[in-house]
């Protein structure tokens, strides 16, 4: 039985920011001797999402560890490995697919945009890597979002064009390269640019390049219209009104290339994996994804590269990975020292207060588990 939507709320098309602007310390509660199921159970019993999932793999072994329900109507458990929508954890697969261009000779990161969309954008000195950087200074379409009826938006979905006209009606942030600006718009335009490189639709390149050469059976940008998760999958909601909503079917072209991926905690754990040990990438393009710029993040010493974010553990070292948020699902992936994988999943978005720093903290506890 699915809920009717009343209300509205702002569409959250996934950032990294928005996981890692607060303390990944968590408040004190019932513990156990995992202190990863402790962090889970920290967001469901503390703060009320309703389920969460931490998918941790090291070498040939997988630890699944659960926490509260996949369906709050049935009680259903968070099911095993389910599908669910990754927000903008889909940029490191854009900005892979790009620096593949790039090792291929056909795109250049410190060419202009417009040498590959011509007239696309006004400033012609914006570049392939600001692009992906997040250092261009263009609008975030995403803003223009904030209290459209949320039902409107289910079925709503858009064409990349149209998502870049809604950011170009407003000016820059800052000049080319001035600063660093999460801004959603960059891997719209960043998917435009793929599209117009190969000449094949970005879903199709995303397959071709890396969910079929890795076996990510569970992993693809949907098109137009495509509402529908995979079974299984949680339920994801979105609270409205003081009720949680569900919002498992969702057009999510309107994310597109920023955000708009659908997938599973094991394939993601693949795909970074994957990257990091250099499977996807020649080691040049590799060194440029983690070369990273100052980004205000929230934690000190956190950077990010191309479509990737260094993200310090308590432990020491750091993850190399993506956090993603979306209307019904936010999740954090990435990958610590000696290839420890981690792909964490709450089939809730927008969290309620202060349960990002506690998603950063199960993370963080998942990431240092294998050190």
């Amino acid at each position: 039985m699915r809920k009717s939507l009343r209300g509205k709320r702002t569409v959250a098309v996934g950032t990294l920011v928005a996981l890692l602007a607060a303390t990944t310390a968590a408040p004190a509660l019932a513990t156990t001797a995992d202190p990863v199921q402790d962090s889970l159970d920290v967001l469901t019993a503390q703060d009320g999402v309703p389920g969460a999932e931490a998918v941790v793999q090291d070498g040939r072994r997988t630890r699944v560890v659960r926490s509260g329900t996949g369906d709050v109507l049935t009680g259903k458990p968070f099911p095993r490995d389910g599908s669910f929508r990754a927000g903008s954890v889909t940029k490191t697969f854009v900005a892979t697919v790009v620096l593949q261009l790039v090792g291929e000779g056909r795109v250049k990161l410190d060419a202009p945009v417009e040498r590959y969309l011509p007239g696309a954008l006004p400033d012609p000195r914006i570049t392939v890597r600001q692009l992906l950087q997040h250092t261009s200074g263009l609008y975030n379409y995403t803003q223009d979002l904030a209290g459209v009826d949320p039902e409107t938006l289910r079925h709503r979905g858009a064409e990349p064009a149209e998502l870049l006209a809604m950011a170009l009606k407003h000016p820059p942030l800052f000049p080319p390269g001035a600063k660093w600006s999460y801004s959603n718009t960059n891997y719209i335009v960043a998917g435009m640019i793929a599209e117009r490189v190969t000449g094949r639709d970005l879903g199709g390149e995303i397959a071709r390049r890396i969910t079929r050469p890795l076996g990510l059976h569970g992993t693809y940008l949907p098109r137009r219209g495509d509402e529908k998760l995979p079974a299984p999958h949680a339920v994801g909601y979105t609270p409205v009104s003081g009720q949680l909503v569900d919002f498992s079917d969702f057009d999510a072209t309107i994310a597109g290339a920023a955000g708009g991926l659908v997938t599973t905690p094991s394939d993601l754990d693949r795909f970074y994996g994957a990257l990091l040990a250099g499977r996807l990438l020649r080691p040049a393009e590799l060194a440029e994804m983690q070369r990273t710029v100052p980004a205000e993040l929230g934690i000190p010493g956190a950077g990010y590269g191309l479509g990737l974010g260094s993200i310090p553990l308590s432990c020491g070292g750091v993850a190399w990975g993506h956090g993603g948020s979306i209307p019904g699902f936010t999740t954090m992936s990435g990958v610590a020292a000696n290839d420890h994988r981690v792909t964490l999943v709450a089939n809730q978005d927008p969290l309620p207060d202060g349960a990002s720093a506690h998603v950063m903290a199960a993370f963080d506890a998942a990431a240092c588990s294998g050190q």
